[in-house]
């Protein structure tokens, strides 16, 4: 999504019928998939939040496309890091503070920014924009 479009919303196309009323925006998107990474990830490394990561939005001083794409792929390395300890012998244990397996939070994790992948896409498309999945291999 290019920068001057990070902080599109279908709702501002204002499509009759539709009910976009408060979704969030692309940049938001993304804000909450990597925050969403540090809150599922978390439990299985051990390590701490980041600072400024009070709710599934995204820390609010983050603005800029570039800001928010370093958050996003900051959290994709904590979560690889998360997912490397998991082993046969702790994957159907709960980590302290949790009541989920280590193996259900790293499912969940993979499936939740699948999903919101899936919504972003929807975003480009509205856009005009073919996602670069969707893209041929000279695109």
């Amino acid at each position: 999504m290019p920068e001057d479009k990070f902080n599109f919303s279908p709702e501002s196309l204002n499509i009759p019928g539709s009910d976009y009323k408060g979704v969030r925006t692309f940049a938001v998107q993304v804000k909450h998939v990597a925050t969403s990474n540090y809150f599922i990830w978390s439990p299985l490394s051990g390590d701490k939040l980041p600072e400024g990561l009070k709710d599934g939005n995204g820390p609010e001083n983050l603005k800029t496309k570039a800001d928010i794409i370093r958050f996003l792929k900051d959290s994709f390395a904590f979560g690889h890091k998360a997912a490397a300890t998991l082993t046969t012998d702790n994957m159907l244990q709960a980590p302290e503070h949790s009541k989920s397996t280590r193996l259900h939070l790293a499912t969940f994790g993979v499936a939740h920014a699948f999903n919101h992948y899936g919504q972003m896409v929807e975003y480009l498309r509205m856009n005009g924009i073919v996602p670069p999945a969707s893209r041929g291999k000279s695109d």
